[in-house]
């Protein structure tokens, strides 16, 4: 059987990290430079875990933009639905690392080579050909990226493509907070599969992540699976079938970044291999261990996509 191709769309851009830990951007004397952007670590996630992935997006046309192309290509990922912007930058981002591994952004998009990406850039054939299309929120606060995403959606679910959502809130690029809660909704009812980490739940919601009720108020008529992330202490699951938890691993903690990117693309990995996991709670909770350990694995080192793991680190981890 062939591996079901996993395609990503939206942004990918440059973070620039402090060199050392702990301290503000204001107070760090240098920066390393590492590739960032949720749907682009998907994506790498996936190939590096023995999956086939693409991604779609829109690059300045510059260094920056050409470097990240490449470093999608060095990781297996199909850059056929890749595009440049000979106007527009790259997008970059600022991060902070607080002395918990917690985050802090800061971004330069004014406007950024990833917001205009228009419709009829969209390479379609390749949307139709995936058996999950998977995308985040951030591609909906301008146009014309967000009519590219619209359309984008409406190709892969005209196609029987299963829809993956992962909102990943960052506050500092919409206009307001009202404004992020309403365009991240905006698409809400439209995905099969919905991940929110605990604090995403409580941003939309305004209630206590903690409580099931808060959270099946996220649930949809057409919503197969909701994933809710609660850091290193594993994932929650909810379908309309059953609901429960899944255990995380303990590891030495690094640097958070592209631990959720890791983890969900380790579960799409399971369910392109096998879609009755949605209906199999057995099968569901060990594709979800094994996304909690490839999660936990992208924490013990710094960066996103070097900090990927293999399916062997993830086992290793998974028998210690």
């Amino acid at each position: 059987m062939a591996t079901p191709l996993i395609v990503s769309f939206g942004e990918m851009l440059i973070d620039f990290v402090p060199d050392t830990s702990g301290v503000s951007l204001a107070e760090s004397t240098g920066f390393l430079k590492a590739p960032g952007g949720a749907p682009a670590n998907v994506a790498c996630a996936i190939s590096k875990l023995g999956g086939k992935s693409a991604f779609i997006g829109k690059f300045g046309d510059d260094e920056f933009g050409h470097m990240l192309v490449n470093i999608l290509k060095k990781n297996g990922v199909n850059s056929e639905g890749v595009c440049f912007d000979t106007h527009a930058r790259t997008a970059l981002a600022f991060v902070t690392l607080k002395k918990n591994g917690e985050r802090e952004f800061m971004f330069y998009r004014n406007p950024s080579a990833d917001m205009l990406l228009k419709e009829s850039e969209l390479n379609k054939d390749l949307i139709k050909k995936a058996k999950i299309f998977h995308y985040g929120s951030i591609s909906l606060i301008s146009e014309p990226c967000r009519a590219a995403h619209m359309a984008a959606m409406k190709t892969a679910k005209d196609a029987g493509v299963l829809l993956s959502y992962d909102p990943n809130v960052r506050l500092p690029l919409w206009s307001s907070t009202e404004a992020a809660i309403e365009g991240i909704k905006s698409i809400w009812n439209e995905a099969d599969i919905i991940k929110v980490s605990d604090d995403e739940v409580t941003f939309l919601t305004r209630g206590d992540a903690e409580k099931d009720d808060v959270v099946l108020s996220l649930m949809h008529d057409k919503l197969k699976l909701l994933i809710v992330t609660d850091g290193e202490k594993g994932c929650r699951y909810y379908t309309k079938k059953f609901k429960g938890r899944v255990p995380g691993y303990s590891v030495k903690t690094v640097d958070t970044t592209g631990a959720g990117d890791s983890f969900v693309g380790a579960f799409l990995v399971s369910l392109g291999k096998d879609g009755s996991i949605l209906d199999d709670e057995g099968k569901l909770k060990e594709a979800l261990a094994f996304a909690n350990a490839c999660g936990a694995v992208c924490t013990t080192q710094k960066g996103a996509i070097p900090a990927l793991p293999t399916p062997s680190d993830a086992q290793q981890l998974m028998k210690s």
